[in-house]
């Protein structure tokens, strides 16, 4: 006995100390689970007497809701102590007491977390008993499940203590210690209900049956049969009657299931206090042992995770030359995101957002603008040349004969250009809307962990974009005055372009002087026209013949300046934005005015302090779990 009690000292207990040393840092904060025994049962179904029995200690009585509170149960065997030595613990106090005092101070403990009335809370309490004889166990003892509230109880208590045992069942790590009463049918019981709901196998749950000396009829067709799937067995108990000593009480237990009749027949392996304790050593044991190993590689990889994040954190600024840094590194950023998005046309940053494909949109916007236009000389007239006829009869004065007027050019040509005047100007305003929700986004991405900028960036960025969207909005105006001032090309294909059209002037004035030609001809580049209508003006017609192929031919200038001078426009003025007029606008709107900007950048958020200082807590909590378990590493994998 003595050799096994040293090696369980040796090997065993540093794990239960461990264990026990990541719950008291409470580890489980930060979602790492701990091998846990949780204790529960319907109200009156004996969950103290067992715990009591087990500890050798008194707790809480009286009638309705004993326990208000979770009450975790560290118990500790120190076979050299001559006298047993018992704390409380809870919201970060620590009271020494006595066996004798035990039920007073936990009372008390419980009235200053949940009330003095008979309401529950999940705020925990933990007693630590260190004593000749116990178990080495750690236990968390639950309220009692009770459906009808008492006075003084809130009318959702059984949703409150619901709420509690499934929050301390559900992890997988935990090992459910069902009490039941052996007055009732297992399977009416709640708590059964509850650890069936997340333990359908019942492979974590073990079962304690008390009372067993009042209703021993039929119990051990019960424990034998399982109707309810208890995966880890049945252990029967006599609850402690009366005055009984724990002694007293357990000679009676031992006497009960020797000598009466049906409990006789119990397997001895199954019964008893003794027995149900060194159950659940082993099983604690043996779950602390599977458990370990992957609570050192969650605690790792939280710990690396915070660690990371943390660095990922923009610099808790100090000074202003710490925010000029920081403001110069955002803009730095922003500025190299642009000029990938839109002018070099590299995506990787947004590669599964095509809204953010800027020079692709950009050009599929050119594109509509380009086919918005048309591209033959639009007319307005209902008859073939009659429009050039009205503006000739309007321009001809005394002259030469045949002679085409410029004016009349000039005078037709400018009504052409009005009517795509305004397409210039949608194609500017879509284009730069469009990059002015590029830049804002860009902006905000960068300089998320400055929320107290951002609307003074995109504001300034905005203002950046509005210049440069007027400064388009007047090269669009100017571009249209040029075109209505005057008329020049140097395009060839004007020459060109005239002269294959003019070919077919003979066939015309043919058509126009013989009436026997009929009313239909087929004209290289204008397609059947009707003639009949142009008879009656002879040279007139002629000339307006003269002056559309001129129109026609020197209207593709004229669109190869609009839509070629656009774009080289709006890739000029996108460089200048993204190299120089964004940044100059947000210098001047943070850097000016007394640096009242600067001065914001330094001002922390409560959000992103926060969450710096949530993140520190964790790391050092995480740390001193690694620093446990550091202890015994040579323990975890080898039980």
């Amino acid at each position: 006995m003595a050799a096994l009690a040293s090696s369980y000292n040796q090997r065993i207990r540093p794990l239960l100390d461990a264990v026990d040393r990541l719950r008291h840092l409470n580890v489980m904060q930060e979602g790492i689970e701990l091998p846990t025994i949780v204790v529960v049962g319907d109200q009156s179904s004996g969950k103290s007497s067992v715990l009591e029995s087990i500890a050798g200690i008194s707790l809480p009585r009286g009638q309705g809701i004993c326990t208000r509170v979770p009450l975790i149960m560290r118990l500790q065997n120190d076979p050299s102590a001559q006298e047993p030595h018992l704390q409380l613990e809870y919201q970060g106090k620590v009271v020494t007491t006595s066996e004798s005092a035990v039920p007073h101070a936990i009372n008390a403990a419980t009235d200053e977390i949940a009330g003095s009335s008979k309401g529950i809370s999940d705020v925990p309490i933990t007693l630590i008993v260190k004593k000749k004889g116990v178990p080495d166990l750690t236990m968390v003892d639950l309220p009692g499940i009770t459906r009808v509230p008492v006075h003084g109880q809130p009318e959702n208590i059984y949703e409150q203590i619901s709420q509690i045992i499934m929050k301390y069942i559900t992890p997988k790590e935990t090992i459910i210690l069902n009490v039941l009463s052996a007055t009732v049918d297992f399977p009416t019981c709640e708590s059964i209900r509850m650890s069936q709901r997340v333990d359908k196998s019942g492979e974590r749950t073990l079962a304690v049956v008390t009372k067993a000396d009042r209703a021993p009829e039929g119990l051990l067709e019960k424990v034998t049969s399982d109707d309810v799937n208890i995966g880890l067995g049945y252990v029967c108990v006599r609850n402690r009657v009366g005055n009984e000593t724990y002694e007293e009480a357990r000679e009676e237990e031992m006497k009960l299931f020797k000598e009466h009749p049906l409990l006789s027949c119990i397997d001895k392996s199954i019964v008893g206090v003794q027995m149900l304790a060194q159950k659940l050593t082993q099983i604690q044991t043996a779950s602390i042992a599977k458990c370990l190993p992957d609570i050192a590689k969650k605690i790792n990889d939280k710990l690396n995770r915070n660690i990371g994040e943390l660095e990922q954190m923009p610099q808790h600024l100090t000074t202003i030359a710490d925010a000029v840094q920081a403001l110069m590194r955002i803009l730095g950023a922003a500025k190299e995101s642009l000029r990938k998005l839109l002018i070099r046309g590299d995506f990787e940053e947004f590669s599964d957002d095509v809204d953010m494909h800027a020079t692709a949109r950009v050009a599929d916007k050119h594109i509509r603008y380009a086919k918005q236009l048309p591209s033959r000389c639009p007319t307005t007239d209902d008859g073939f040349l009659m429009e050039e006829i009205g503006v000739l009869e309007e321009m001809m004065g005394i002259g030469l004969p045949n002679f085409l007027p410029g004016t009349a050019f000039h005078t037709i040509l400018k009504r052409k250009i009005k009517m795509v005047a305004d397409a210039p100007g949608q194609f500017v305003l879509e284009v730069w809307g469009y990059v002015e929700d590029v830049v804002v986004r860009v902006l905000l991405l960068q300089s998320q962990n400055f929320p107290q900028l951002q609307s003074s960036i995109t504001a300034s960025a905005q203002d950046a974009v509005d210049k440069m969207r007027l400064k388009s909005l007047a090269f669009v105006k100017e571009i249209i005055e040029m075109e209505m001032t005057a008329c020049y090309t140097w395009n060839t294909d004007y020459i060109k372009t005239w002269a294959e059209l003019m070919d077919g002037q003979r066939e015309f004035k043919v058509a126009i002087d013989d009436h026997s030609k009929g009313n239909m001809l087929e004209l290289s580049g204008f397609g059947t026209v009707e003639v009949c209508h142009l008879r009656p003006y002879g040279g007139m017609a002629v000339l307006a013949f003269d002056l559309r192929t001129r129109l026609v031919a020197y209207w593709r200038s004229v669109l190869l300046r609009l839509v070629d001078g656009m774009a080289l426009h709006i890739l000029y003025s996108i460089k200048c934005l993204v190299e120089n007029e964004m940044e100059v606008k947000i210098m001047n709107k943070l850097i000016g005015e007394g640096m009242t900007g600067l001065q914001r950048m330094m001002e922390e958020s409560t959000t992103i302090a926060d969450k710096r200082e949530r993140l520190r807590k964790s790391i050092t909590l995480l740390k001193e779990s690694k620093d446990v378990l550091a202890q015994i590493s040579d323990r975890i994998y080898i039980v």
